[in-house]
């Protein structure tokens, strides 16, 4: 894409925000690990900009810059682009650079939570930024002295040097973190940075997404065939559809009854892509999929399992087709990040990128990897697919396999399908399905004693998940009504066989992922 940002990723837990911050002010970026060199740099660069991004953000970081594999290319400023690092990423820029940096032995100690940042020259980053206002700071090293070049832009009550500048080389660098809500003026010092001392574009958009992922699938694939595994997701829904429209009848789509499924998926998810006048092979392995899981209770080992199985169906489907070799997948950004990178530890493998196995027979097509969540709505908005597919709660793509913890039944299966038709069926009639980002029930294996009909129980207990997020990087749980959770618990525990007690998960991300498992 013309006018791209490159972000290096020193794993800051704030990465993911940044690169939504930007992506915000309709500038195209990615997320490279934090050691990348200037030729693997150039070489994420699309050919129509040239050879260089058109700026670089460095991440936060939860290492010190005098950690003995503390890493940065310093050929990275010799590229002549505008950088901007932030937190870890300034005070690697300042040590790289000739500054000084004060190693958190020296500081006093660390710097955590809000804080008020004073600024010192309204220019650059902070052009038409004035005053003293709230920042969010996140640290341990500081900057004692800036680099060669270099001016100090503001400063906090503990650091004498909270930003600081070069405007002539367009090297920005702030301690704190104005990716994150809690920083007033964040967007401005961000959007400042892109579109004054940068001097990008701002070009990204949907409907020019949609025309280049088109191109690129009809390029990539020719007249070849291609498989699509199909979910009635938002993910797999917009990403079928780019690729319909770019090769046509030669999308094959297939939708795998894993016994994964919420209730009554399966037709609904045929129905529903019939009437953008795609058609889906409906393939009944459920059988297949829980022998594969039988014993099996290491949720890395499930969702490994069930990568395996999706792709030898996909590729037994495929031979009956004939001559497929492409494999559509609604791989989204999230997924990459998550999945790792060399300086960021793995949070999780995802069923749609550390999943699927090594050895695999047909060609991946993933016209949506770049997008964030909120991104792959608005492409499918702009395709017209409708509402009732598009604005749908994700759903992971090991399905509730992930969602019963331990090994996977038939039984406890059904237990969670039931109690999820009842939370989705009171949420809806709350009118508050919208207003949340993903409501599910969970089993986590535990019984307890309960009385019912006078009697000693030892039945199931079901958690209950709901949170509001916009991109799935970050959450927080969702405040629902005490009238909508008494019904939610009443309607489980008397319609739920085996069930007599309902819990409320109240943690939000971090610390806890989304999903449990």
């Amino acid at each position: 894409m013309k006018n791209q940002v490159i972000i290096l990723d020193f794993g800051g837990q704030y990465t993911q925000l940044i690169a939504r911050c930007v992506r915000d002010e309709k500038v195209y970026c990615q997320v490279l690990s934090g050691d990348a060199t200037v030729p693997e740099l150039k070489k994420t660069v699309d050919p129509v900009q040239g050879d260089i991004p058109a700026a670089i953000i460095f991440s936060g970081g939860p290492d010190s810059v005098y950690a003995p594999d503390a890493v940065l290319d310093k050929a990275i400023f010799e590229l002549g682009v505008p950088i901007l690092g932030i937190c870890y990423g300034m005070q690697a820029m300042a040590k790289v650079l000739g500054g000084k940096v004060i190693p958190r032995t020296e500081t006093g100690g660390h710097e955590y939570g809000p804080a008020q940042f004073a600024v010192e020259e309204s220019l650059g980053i902070l052009k038409d930024i004035e005053g003293r206002f709230d920042v969010l700071m996140s640290h341990g090293d500081a900057v004692e002295i800036v680099p060669p070049g270099f001016m100090t832009l503001g400063s906090s009550e503990k650091i004498p040097v909270a930003a600081m500048g070069n405007p002539e080389k367009g090297f920005y660098g702030v301690q704190f973190h104005p990716e994150t809500s809690p920083t007033t003026h964040g967007d401005d010092m961000i959007r400042n940075f892109l579109l004054e001392v940068a001097r990008v574009k701002p070009d990204w958009t949907m409907s020019r997404f949609i025309d280049s992922s088109v191109a690129e699938v009809r390029a990539a694939v020719g007249d070849g065939k291609v498989i699509s595994g199909v979910s009635g997701g938002v993910d797999s829904t917009v990403a079928t559809a780019l690729v319909h429209e770019a090769v046509g009848d030669n999308l094959h789509c297939v939708l795998v009854d894993h016994g994964l499924l919420r209730k009554d998926e399966a037709a609904y998810v045929v129905q529903s892509l019939a009437k953008l006048g795609i058609k889906v092979n409906l393939v009944n392995a459920q059988d297949r999929f829980l022998d594969a899981l039988k014993g099996v209770t290491d949720p890395e080992k499930k969702r490994k399992i069930i990568g395996e199985e999706f792709i030898r169906v996909f590729e037994e489907e495929a031979r009956k087709i004939g001559d497929v070799r492409y494999f559509v997948q609604g791989t989204i950004y999230p997924d990459v990040i998550e999945s790792g990178s060399r300086l960021r530890a793995v949070i999780k493998s995802h069923h749609n990128v550390g999943g699927l196995p090594e050895r695999m027979n047909l060609k991946l097509v993933e016209p949506i990897r770049e997008l964030f969540k909120d991104e792959v709505r608005l492409v499918g908005r702009e395709m017209g697919i409708p509402s009732e597919l598009i604005d749908r709660h994700p759903f992971p793509g090991p399905g509730m396999a992930v969602r019963v913890l331990g090994e996977v039944t038939r039984d406890k299966l059904d237990i969670v399908r039931e109690a999820q038709a009842i939370v989705d069926e009171e949420i809806q009639a709350a009118g508050l399905y919208d207003k949340l980002w993903q409501v599910f029930c969970v089993l986590p294996g535990v019984r307890t004693v309960g009385v019912m009909g006078d009697k000693r129980t030892f039945g199931h207990l079901v958690a209950v998940r709901a949170v509001e997020s916009e991109d799935a990087m970050t959450a927080t749980w969702a405040r629902l009504p005490y009238e909508v959770l008494e019904r939610v618990s009443s309607r489980i525990v008397n319609e739920v066989q085996d069930v007599n007690r309902v819990a409320l998960d109240i943690t939000s991300k971090p610390p806890s992922t989304i999903e449990w498992e």
